[in-house]
């Protein structure tokens, strides 16, 4: 009894290995996720540093494109390989926007012609910034009335410079349907007149306030592209080279710039000087 009671007492100490902590994989996942976010992130980057504003935008309508009402498509060559994502049989109506490609794929390269060159030799070297004082009479005499100026409103965006006119309450821009008013053939008149000036294309759009009541066939479509086809015509009557019309488009009351879809300041139509691409 006396010798069990004197044998050691031995004690065993188990070591226990956390197996999450060496061998987890959960940070691996989120890592991996990361990695391929910044990755994406950064080619995105290069995408839009290596592409031309004509490519983004032809990237840009073919993941949100426009039902077009012209029959004409892109050329072969395009970035489509010739069908336009927004050409009626190509693509279904997504209620975005009519546009009308004038020009089919009508590029810059157009005016480098013999017949080109000699039409706009007299052009000057006037920029963008100087059309739009020029217009409104910034530092000068503006070519439009008091009563006309009050519609313009001109900005710099990255496809140019855009020349929004806009109807004011008691004062439309058309009378009905597309037929204009005095005030916007003094307008595109006076556009027509300083294009002459600056040998940039254009792009004309039209919006529509919505209709206070909801009908079966919405006119607005149809209106807003009759608009810009009748905003076309008016600056070809004032002396425009219809070549450097780049499109039209209707985009019915799809882009307000009030925030009540039915105020008169939704009524509008904005013609684009297009900037030239880099090396033009």
């Amino acid at each position: 009894m006396a010798a069990g009671s004197n044998a050691p007492i031995i004690v065993r100490r188990r070591r226990i290995i956390d197996e999450d902590d060496s061998h987890g994989g959960a940070w691996k996942i989120a890592y991996a996720d990361f990695v391929t976010a910044m990755m994406a992130f950064f080619m995105v980057l290069w995408l839009i540093g290596s592409t031309t504003e004509d490519q983004r935008k032809g990237i840009a309508d073919y993941f949100a494109p426009s039902t077009r009402i012209s029959s004409i498509t892109g050329s072969s060559d395009s970035i489509f390989g010739g069908d336009s994502p927004g050409s009626l049989d190509t693509l279904a109506d997504t209620g975005e926007s009519f546009s009308h490609g004038v020009a089919g794929e009508a590029d810059y390269a157009q005016f480098d012609d013999a017949e080109g060159t000699s039409a706009f030799a007299a052009a000057g070297t006037m920029t963008l910034e100087d059309l739009a004082d020029a217009l409104l009479g910034r530092g000068g005499e503006s070519v439009l009335s008091d009563a006309a100026r009050r519609h313009v409103v001109t900005r710099l965006a990255d496809d140019g410079l855009v020349i929004e006119v806009f109807a004011l309450p008691g004062a439309p821009l058309f009378e009905r349907g597309a037929e204009p008013t005095p005030t916007t053939a003094e307008i595109l008149t006076a556009l027509a007149g300083l294009s002459a000036l600056v040998v940039n294309p254009l792009a004309i759009a039209d919006h529509v306030p919505s209709q206070p009541v909801i009908l079966a066939q919405s006119p607005v479509w149809r209106l807003s592209a009759d608009r810009a086809d009748r905003v076309r015509q008016l600056l070809e009557a004032g002396g425009l080279d219809s070549r450097r019309i780049r499109r039209l488009t209707g985009h019915g009351d799809r882009q307000p710039a009030a925030a009540d879809p039915l105020a008169v300041r939704n009524d509008r139509f904005e013609v684009t000087f297009l900037r030239r691409p880099p090396g033009r």
